[in-house]
């Protein structure tokens, strides 16, 4: 007849009403997922989650690398192809897999119709890190564009596979910490009317 401990208290709420509304959660679940998909279909939906993928902390750098290594990849390959820069600049940005970037290098496609370099529309964008742009500029200028951009892959390829590392050192023990907070929660609000009886006691 005693009054339960907070924290067991909304334990046992929270169980009883997803006991009685599973079909709700469900149906919040679903819908969310549902509505997630639909917007990410959609032109701006797709260039907006691309554009927070950036932005998220630890995973932002990460999908950065990947998407700078894609390209620079595919257009080096590309040019050494023999393959004209403007529809080599088009296949990469169709390959690189983020609307932000691809829309920079599309804009350095129809710069370049203009007499510009690829450079200086890559680097007004803000997207690309210094030193991508800048290996960029010296390949232009010094006529080894193909053999800059497979460097700059190489030398991303190799900051691709150290991030994972760092990115798996951190993330296994933020998960046993997420973990050993919800089990613990649950072992102590299972436990807290038993101490609160020995106290009464």
């Amino acid at each position: 007849g005693g009054n339960l401990p907070f924290i067991t208290q909304m334990l046992v709420n929270f169980t009883q009403l997803f006991n009685r509304y599973w079909y709700v959660f469900l149906a919040v679940i679903v819908g969310l997922v549902f509505l997630f998909i639909s917007y990410s279909k959609t032109k701006n939906g797709h260039r907006n989650i691309d554009k927070i993928k950036l932005k998220i902390p630890v995973f932002g750098n990460l999908f950065l690398k990947t998407s700078i290594n894609r390209f620079t990849r595919t257009l080096g390959t590309l040019i050494r192809s023999g393959v004209p820069i403007i529809q080599s600049l088009k296949v990469s940005s169709e390959s690189i897999g983020n609307d932000i970037l691809a829309e920079a290098v599309a804009n350095s496609a129809d710069r370049i119709k203009e007499g510009q370099s690829i450079s200086a529309p890559l680097k007004e964008s803000g997207v690309f890190p210094p030193m991508v742009t800048q290996m960029i500029m010296v390949g232009e200028e010094s006529g080894e564009l193909e053999t800059m951009l497979l460097n700059v892959s190489e030398f991303y390829d190799q900051e691709v596979e150290r991030a994972v590392e760092q990115l798996t050192s951190v993330i296994e023990p933020i998960m046993m910490a997420f973990v050993a907070l919800g089990v613990g929660g649950m072992v102590i609000a299972m436990y807290l009317p038993i101490f609160s009886m020995v106290d009464l006691v």
